[in-house]
């Protein structure tokens, strides 16, 4: 039995497939090991999706790739965590990058970008990923994700600089206050994932003026500072993974085409896409 897992900031995936049968899903939020100790991610999967580790006995090998694992540090601590619960199991643990490129590029040549929560970009040589300078997380980077149209959205409301009928929306809608954004981007975990929650009120004015032009600066601004930094760029097709990727997929091709871009798959969770890649270098299909 193979458990495979594809894990953000915001939540994990997970498929458990046993040869002949259908996969099973389980979900449970995101295990970044950035932000998260080995005790805290096994308290995690203990209290979120006890019935995915009752099939400790069973499940062989796992094959982890999650944000935040792109070092060896911080594969220990996810692998630790999991051999704690699945103790007869082989653990594969890799970056999330590398997952979504398996799931997109499979073994061809190309560009995978990340725009979900967070966002990210890696060349893919068919073997394995090239990262570059990004993946600088929230506080730096991430141009063009949940979080940072969240950021954006809410400094704009707060600084009231929103047109006042986005404002007044927003406002019925959250009813935030100054010292609630204070408390949860500063004195909370999880900040990141508190900011993208705001970027779903994007879909709501995607067709207004000031919501169709922060879309377009936020993609623009990946596409600037991500996509172009790779000067044979047009080369290679360009892959997209994650929720504001696959949400705002028209813009988002709108905007590459004049620039020679080219658009690949665009996917909201490479997970079964991941799977089935798994499966046949693996030769179990």
């Amino acid at each position: 039995m193979i458990l495979v897992a594809d894990s953000g900031s915001s939540k994990t995936d997970w498929l458990l497939k046993q040869p002949g049968q259908a996969a099973r899903e389980f979900r449970t939020s995101g295990l970044n090991p950035y932000f998260l100790t080995e005790k805290e991610i096994v308290k995690i999967l203990q209290d979120q999706s006890p019935d995915m580790i009752a099939y400790n006995a069973e499940v062989k090998e796992i094959y982890f790739f999650g944000a935040g694992c792109s070092s060896p540090d911080r594969h220990e601590i996810v692998s630790n965590a999991l051999s704690q619960l699945f103790t007869k199991a082989y653990i594969s643990v890799d970056s999330d990058l590398l997952g979504s490129a398996y799931a997109t590029c499979g073994h061809e040549k190309g560009l995978c970008c990340v725009l979900g929560t967070g966002s990210n970009i890696s060349y893919f040589d068919g073997t394995d990923i090239h990262s570059g300078h990004h993946g600088l997380g929230f506080i730096l980077g991430d141009e063009g994700s949940g979080t940072w149209f969240g950021k954006t959205m809410i400094t704009d409301f707060l600084y009231g600089l929103m047109p006042d009928d986005v404002s007044t929306l927003f406002n019925n809608t959250y009813q935030l206050t100054k010292e609630e954004v204070v408390h949860n981007v500063y004195q909370k975990p999880g900040a990141n994932s508190y900011l993208a929650s705001f970027a779903r009120f994007l879909n709501v004015i995607r067709k207004n003026k000031y919501g169709h032009d922060l879309i377009n600066k936020g993609l623009q601004e990946f596409i600037e500072t991500n996509i172009k930094s790779y000067p044979e760029y047009p080369k290679y097709k360009c892959h997209f993974v994650g929720s504001i990727a696959f949400v705002f997929a028209d813009e988002l091709k709108a905007l590459c085409k004049p620039q020679d871009i080219q658009v690949g798959k665009i996917i909201k969770q490479p997970i079964h896409d991941l799977l089935e890649f798994i499966l046949s270098r693996e030769g179990k299909n």
